[in-house]
């Protein structure tokens, strides 16, 4: 029996993206899974991030719409909406062509070959890889950073790259990274070890930056999964506010945990 090449394997079971809207990449099956249940999840449920989704949503509406558009890095605190909004694109602009596949960065090895079964189709597809950073040692980045600006062929104009992650620069930095730097004439010169972490992030035109929020801004969250609440809104306060120092972080995430605990 014949061993099958990775497009026969990959699409197997042949996606029909015109009713798809999404598939994951499954790399022990080596195939792309259809998501049949989404979360429902809207951008207009996204408190206190006003400013990372306008600019997100600028730069898909012009991807969309066949213009230059950024790859993105969505970088920060945790909890506080990275990974919701790029999901929230997919509910809110499926209907004009958008699709997604999201990929787990142990398989970033695999993401070459995925964008090429894609290029050539008339939908446009944002490749989510969420909570991505590397270990020194690590040698995934390599893939990503050909599909990011290409190698000898450029990348597709249908394939954007959206990441989300808690490291600005992806992968670790030491003091002794950071030794070899030097300032020439008012300009920083990185070293090599610095140069070679700082050009993986650089490779996405568009950085959005998420920090945790005030506790006005984490309670105005809270009464939106509340807006029918007919109890004491005072108290409802305080144990939100007790919950989220128990949990040591106030963000959006959190939010929803005290409303999950609290019902």
């Amino acid at each position: 029996m014949l061993a099958l090449s990775f497009a026969e394997r990959c699409f197997m079971a042949t996606i029909d993206w015109n009713h798809t809207l999404a598939a994951v990449w499954r790399a022990r099956k080596e195939y792309l899974r259809p998501i049949r249940h989404l979360d429902p999840i809207r951008l207009e449920q996204l408190l206190g991030i006003e400013r990372q989704k306008s600019l997100l949503v600028r730069n898909t509406e012009r991807f969309l719409s066949g213009q230059p558009a950024n790859n993105a890095l969505l970088w920060g605190s945790r909890g506080t909406g990275k990974s919701s909004v790029i999901k929230a694109l997919l509910n809110d602009y499926a209907e004009q062509g958008l699709r997604m596949i999201e990929i787990e960065k142990e398989d970033l090895a695999d993401l070459p070959e995925i964008v090429d079964e894609i290029r050539d189709l008339p939908q446009r597809f944002v490749i989510f890889c969420d909570d991505l950073s590397f270990e020194a040692g690590e040698f995934g980045y390599k893939a990503l950073k050909s599909v990011l600006e290409g190698s000898l062929e450029l990348p597709p104009e249908n394939v954007l790259i959206y990441a989300s992650s808690n490291r600005r620069h992806l992968l670790p930095e030491t003091m002794q990274d950071n030794e070899a730097a030097k300032v020439v004439n008012t300009e920083v010169h990185y070293g090599d070890a610095i140069e070679e972490k700082i050009s993986l992030s650089d490779r996405f035109g568009l950085w959005l930056s998420f920090y945790p929020i005030s506790q006005p801004e984490y309670l105005e969250i809270v009464d939106s999964y509340f807006p029918d609440y007919d109890g004491d809104r005072k108290t409802l306060h305080q144990e939100a506010i007790r919950f989220a120092m128990g949990k040591g972080v106030r963000s959006g995430r959190t939010a929803k945990q005290f409303y999950n605990h609290f019902v």
